[in-house]
């Protein structure tokens, strides 16, 4: 497959839409993006997109999307290892332990939120 087929930038800009309408101070995850867009079991997807984010135009808030868990696991991916805590902390949204504080009360559900 190629890396850079219709498809995929078609999937990666219906990603980052629904990524640009996560409020300030909450957070989604790459599965509930997944589910929202109709493919559940594209969590991955969701992620390769994330990793590519730095390249769309206008500014996607990648550092708004973490694990089912709460994890930071896309953090490597930033200029630098503590760039996505620093912009989520700007957001007042505390992290500890690459995990976010009070994750369930910040979780921002595209499925649920966007009826």
């Amino acid at each position: 497959m190629k890396k850079d087929s219709s498809a995929e930038k078609s999937f990666f800009e219906d990603v980052y839409e629904v990524v640009r309408l996560i409020p300030k101070g909450r957070v989604s995850t790459y599965g509930a993006i997944a589910r929202y867009l109709g493919t559940r079991l594209s969590a991955r997807m969701v992620g390769w997109a994330m990793n590519a984010a730095h390249t769309a135009h206008p500014k996607v808030p990648a550092h708004r999307v973490v694990n089912r868990n709460g994890m930071l696991s896309g953090r490597h991916h930033f200029a630098t290892p503590t760039l996505m805590e620093e912009l989520l902390l700007k957001e007042k949204i505390l992290v500890k332990n690459d995990k976010i504080v009070d994750f369930a009360m910040k979780l921002w559900d595209p499925s649920k939120e966007l009826i």
